[in-house]
């Protein structure tokens, strides 16, 4: 099916370009989500009317990514986790738990727009990058820290060493 694109589709195309997908994926998905409209004469003509509009709205769209990206690029997130052996977090560091980070401290983004290739496993520094736009990605400084313990964990580590330590002199 032919259709025309009025808003930049992801691995598809940019405003006005008319390209041929499957018939589900503009009749279910584009067309209702009003990413594209049917390629007809009358539509084309149409689109050539709404062109500047739709220009308008994308360049917006795309100058409040662009200072959101800025935004994001100014921050540096400490996530603390708890921690085993040789550096390794009981858990992960998920999109989920980045994108609960960045809400707290005033960036609201969409935790399918932080892009991470697997979870974060280990203590470290990183750099996530977060697509907010076709042609805005942000980098996120991502710092993985280790939880510090509390007085009564301490407590209890002393107590089990000092167990063990009895239970090998006996």
């Amino acid at each position: 099916m032919k259709i025309i694109l009025r808003a930049d589709v992801e691995n598809l195309g940019r405003l006005g370009d008319v390209v041929e997908v499957k018939n589900g994926y503009a009749r279910n998905y584009l067309i209702p989500q009003g990413f594209a409209m049917l390629a007809t004469k009358a539509s084309l003509k149409t689109f050539e009317l709404e062109r500047k509009k739709l220009q308008a709205q994308m360049d917006a769209l795309r100058s409040a990514a662009s200072d959101l990206s800025n935004k994001i690029q100014a921050e540096e997130l400490v996530i603390r986790m708890r921690v085993g052996d040789n550096n390794k977090l009981y858990g992960a560091v998920t999109t989920h738990i980045i994108a609960d980070q960045l809400a707290e401290k005033g960036v609201e983004v969409d935790r399918r727009r932080i892009l991470l290739d697997a979870p974060i496993r280990l203590l470290g520094d990183y750099e996530v990058r977060v697509r907010l736009h076709a042609d805005v990605v942000a980098v996120l400084k991502v710092k993985v820290a280790a939880e510090e313990r509390t007085v009564y964990e301490d407590e209890a580590v002393a107590v089990v060493e000092e167990a063990k330590e009895l239970v090998t002199a006996e």
